[in-house]
């Protein structure tokens, strides 16, 4: 049976958005957003607000399993932390290799990193040290920096460290999230490494996973802006069926749920985000909720044409109220 999983999106995939997508679908498993790692160990706060399925034992309501993911590039802190987030409960560790964004390549972290394969090898290999080995360690790469010269030693020293599995974004980090995907990259890695390889990138329909599948010869796949896009993708490439399409009316009740999702923890949480410091604590406002749920219902215009006429009315509220009241006809 080939794996489906969602992907870690740095703020779009966060606890409430796992929460609803894995209600809605069948993953065998998520990623956390990323927990960037400097130079000290973090908290248990911070573990546990970057993934509060800890407290549940690594699971979220629906049952899906969530995976850790680190983000640094100092071996020694990376392995320490994820020490400390598998003795708080973490099932897995997965190790980020493939961020694109500049505020995290300029401070080492990332997809930079690939220009060093060393270096990536040695992160590996000194976080599968430090764990227990019955817990998973994986990497997710992109095929490199600005070209693909480097691709298969990375892979290579990610599965000689004791990876169990590797997934690969299908662009160079200069490639950003421009199309195409080259999922024949991937499949050159396939063929190179013997361990578990998922495939991601640009898979927005049943028809481009099985295209996906086809080129790169992988068949477990990672989702990411799709799955946001429609929350009933994987169920449609889970069971080859385009007859398990969701009706607005259900995407409509999902929205809420994230909407009453987000409000408990807006009034509960002031912890910030320990991926994106600065940014964070916008996301526990009345106005950071609602900006939230704006993203995702822009998203969903690509998906579903009823989404068009409601963004266009929810871009212009700004309490959860305004937006409730328009999804519930009140």
């Amino acid at each position: 049976m080939s794996s489906l999983v969602l992907a870690p999106m740095e703020g779009l995939t966060d606890f409430h958005m796992r929460d609803v997508l894995t209600r809605l679908g069948h993953y065998d498993w998520c990623v956390t957003e990323f927990i960037r790692v400097t130079d000290g160990v973090h908290s248990s706060r911070v573990f546990f607000h970057a993934c509060p399925e800890l407290h549940t034992g690594g699971l979220t309501a629906s049952g899906t399993p969530v995976h850790v993911q680190l983000l640094g590039s100092d071996k020694r802190m990376l392995a320490m932390n994820a020490d400390r987030a598998v003795r708080l409960g973490a099932l897995a560790i997965d190790l980020n290799f493939g961020c694109p964004a500049k505020k995290v390549n300029n401070h080492g972290g990332g997809a930079i990193l690939l220009d060093t394969p060393e270096t990536v090898h040695a992160i590996v290999a000194a976080v599968r040290a430090a764990v227990p080995a019955d817990v998973p360690v994986s990497a997710k790469m992109r095929l490199g920096v600005k070209d693909r010269s480097r691709m298969i030693e990375n892979a290579q020293g990610i599965e000689a460290a004791g990876a169990a599995w590797l997934t690969v974004h299908a662009r160079t980090k200069e490639d950003g999230y421009r199309p195409p995907a080259h999922w024949e990259a991937i499949a050159e890695i396939r063929e190179r490494v013997p361990i578990q390889v998922i495939a991601n990138g640009e898979v927005w329909s049943r028809e481009d996973a099985q295209r996906c599948r086809e080129v790169s010869g992988c068949t477990d796949l990672m989702l990411g802006r799709g799955a946001v896009t429609r929350p009933d993708l994987v169920n449609r490439i889970r069971h080859n069926d385009e007859a398990l399409r969701m009706p607005w009316e259900e995407i409509v009740l999902a929205q809420l749920a994230f909407l009453e999702h987000m409000e408990d923890a807006r009034r509960t949480t002031t912890l910030p985000s320990p991926g994106n410091l600065e940014q964070e604590p916008a996301r526990w406002t009345e106005r950071g909720a609602v900006g939230r749920y704006k993203q995702w219902l822009g998203m969903m215009t690509r998906g579903y044409a009823e989404a068009v006429p409601v963004f266009e009315q929810v871009k212009h509220m700004r309490t959860l109220t305004e937006v409730r009241e328009l999804l519930t006809g009140a």
